[in-house]
């Protein structure tokens, strides 16, 4: 047999093998759990779904291992390989679905994500396969191979039940906004003013091109911003800690409640980010205020959702109190900033 990769008796079974993986992982990013008709038990899930994540990576091991050496492998021993894989690819994408949104929308859809995450990578080390010479195993194939091994691994630091997934987001966006706030103060220390110190804002024809940098009423209405941003962080370490320290899931309901916790706490960033792009010079302070106000509505939202659900306990009412008058106290600064300067 030839030493290349053209032959279509080898070719075949690996093509159709890219077909599947492809159609299950398709499957894997859009389909619905199947419906749980007894008791589910999430550690057997967890027990099976570990089983079948170490198969696949094993079965992509081997696949690889083939294709990287002389001789090439038969009609036969490949045909036996990609049956063998496919079953493996079938059996996780099996187990993924047994896992039902009862369980936690914010836990299955991690669980989602890890899954088709090694779907692609057994699709991007096929890909290699079928186009490179099949007697040495290439960068390119290594690199694949490693892809697939690394997306199997990370099931290991996987949230295991829905509260633990819940508080992984929250904590994501507790660092995206601790970024934010300390991208803005490197931003206002390093772009400086430079007639601030002998000029008022009022003069502007010997300023130059304004656009450049921040005025001193600029500085301002960023500083009154960022006491908006730091409520909006306050609110996400506080909701965290009721989360980790109150959370529930042995009701659906409870489990539910997460689900909106994480989902509302998901706009916060984004809400920051857009306000912080706003305030980039030249400041658009009709922009500023329009972004002020969708950052304050979610804040508002994630401390009435806060308020209402299991996780907030009689202490923590306080805090949930506390911070809406924040929220309510920096909106109120800004406007009265954006009034002054359109008057």
């Amino acid at each position: 047999m030839s030493a290349d990769n053209s032959s279509p008796d080898v070719l075949v079974p690996l093509r159709n093998l890219v077909n599947c993986v492809k159609s299950t992982r398709d499957r894997v990013r859009d389909g619905e759990s199947n419906e749980c008709s007894g008791t589910f038990s999430l550690s057997n899930f967890w027990e099976t779904l570990d089983q079948a994540v170490k198969t696949t990576s094993q079965e992509a091991t081997k696949l690889s291992l083939m294709f990287s050496r002389p001789p090439v492998p038969s009609e036969q021993e490949c045909a036996k390989l990609a049956d063998s894989f496919r079953k493996s690819v079938l059996a996780l994408s099996t187990v993924y679905f047994w896992l039902p949104k009862s369980q936690g929308i914010t836990l299955r859809r991690g669980v989602r994500d890890a899954t088709a995450e090694v779907f692609e990578g057994l699709v991007q080390l096929l890909d290699v396969i079928l186009s490179s010479p099949l007697q040495s195993l290439s960068q390119d194939q290594l690199t694949s191979t490693g892809g697939v091994w690394a997306a199997c691994d990370q099931f290991n630091q996987l949230p295991k039940d829905n509260r633990s997934a819940v508080l992984a987001v929250l904590t994501s966006n507790v660092g995206l906004v601790k970024d934010a706030l300390e991208e803005m103060e490197q931003a206002l220390a390093e772009s400086q003013d430079p007639f601030g110190d002998i000029l008022d804002d009022d003069d502007m024809d010997v300023r130059g091109n304004q656009d450049t940098y921040w005025s001193q009423s600029d500085r301002q209405l960023i500083r009154q911003c960022q006491g908006l941003m730091k409520a909006s962080g306050a609110c996400l370490r506080k909701l965290s800690s009721a989360v980790r320290n109150n959370g529930r899931v042995e009701t659906e309901e409870n489990v539910a409640q997460l689900d909106d916790l994480a989902d509302v706490a998901k706009d916060v960033s984004p809400s920051i980010d857009d306000l912080t792009l706003s305030l980039y010079p030249p400041v658009d302070r009709s922009a500023v205020d329009e972004n002020v106000c969708k950052l304050v509505f979610v804040l508002k939202k994630v401390l009435e959702i806060t308020r209402t659900s299991h996780v907030c306990l009689e202490p923590d009412v306080s805090w949930v109190a506390f911070l809406d008058g924040a929220v309510n106290h920096n909106l109120e600064k800004v406007q009265s900033l954006l009034r002054d300067s359109n008057s």
